[in-house]
């Protein structure tokens, strides 16, 4: 992990996820790239007359503006002994993000997230879960504010089926990163139930191909993968959750076509996805 992207819209949120991306900077060496989405009123600017003469001063506007706020933003005591790369993109959000993290070779994009609720205002309908859906890298998502972005309990909630081994040795690179311990999770249902012994042996066979010793394996009963999560995570008070995604439909694949209320307003631990 060497190059680190992070959307930067100057909120508290992007300062958040920011300072976690320098943390994690700090362990590995990476640089960081920020982004920011450049947005310019309609009413100000036609977007077919960019290039034109009577344009050109009030693009100048915004972008001494942009890059005001973003020697400040840099200027954050969190970067000090960072290399630390601006840009600024015209370009709608996701498609500006997903632009930038493939043209600088980027290894993992951390983001912020808006709002008081979880992983359904974070994921779904929002850019976020574009960006999650298109990136080829892992997305950290920060949904509160983090101190000391300090990572000792690692939740991987997963089926254990053939096509999540795709992505778990980068999990497991995660993982060693922070010397933190994974906590293998299944999470059993009314609705899809399978016996301890079936499920301990799936388990099994998922870490038969991989040389990783510091995990532990749980089979969690409850109403729904989503509460089950939720659940699972406060009782071992978890940093972090690891999830599979899928780009042709985002997280909505992993929870059988809907994500639960119950998870949408109290997933507010951050997350880490890796795309199958």
């Amino acid at each position: 992990m060497k190059r680190i992207l992070v959307p930067v819209d100057f909120s508290k949120e992007a300062e958040s996820a920011a300072r976690v991306a320098a943390s994690i900077a700090k362990k590995t060496g990476s640089e960081i790239f920020l982004v920011h989405m450049l947005e310019l009123p309609v009413t100000t600017i036609d977007p077919a007359e960019m290039n034109t003469m009577s344009s050109e001063p009030q693009i100048i506007y915004f972008m001494k503006l942009a890059h005001q706020k973003f020697e400040k933003f840099k200027k954050l005591p969190f970067f000090k002994g960072l290399t630390v790369v601006e840009t600024i993109q015209f370009q709608h959000a996701f498609s500006g993000i997903i632009n930038e993290s493939e043209k600088n070779n980027i290894d993992l994009i951390v983001m912020g997230s808006q709002g008081a609720s979880g992983l359904q205002e974070m994921f779904i309908g929002s850019n976020t879960e574009k960006v999650v859906r298109r990136s080829k890298v892992p997305v950290l998502v920060i949904k509160t504010s983090v101190k000391d972005f300090v990572v000792k309990d690692i939740i991987f909630a997963s089926d254990f089926n053939n096509e999540s081994k795709s992505t778990f040795h980068r999990v497991i690179n995660f993982a060693e990163l922070f010397d933190a311990k994974i906590h293998l999770l299944y999470i059993n249902t009314i609705h899809n139930f399978n016996t301890t012994k079936n499920i301990e042996a799936r388990i099994a066979r998922f870490m038969d191909d991989f040389d990783f010793s510091n995990y532990t394996k749980n089979i969690y009963n409850d109403v729904s993968i989503e509460k089950g999560i939720l659940s699972f995570a406060r009782d071992i008070d978890a940093d972090l959750i690891a999830l599979n995604t899928h780009g042709r439909s985002g997280l909505s694949q992993l929870f059988n076509g809907s994500v639960g209320q119950e998870l949408a307003n109290h997933a507010l631990r951050p997350v880490v996805t890796f795309k199958i």
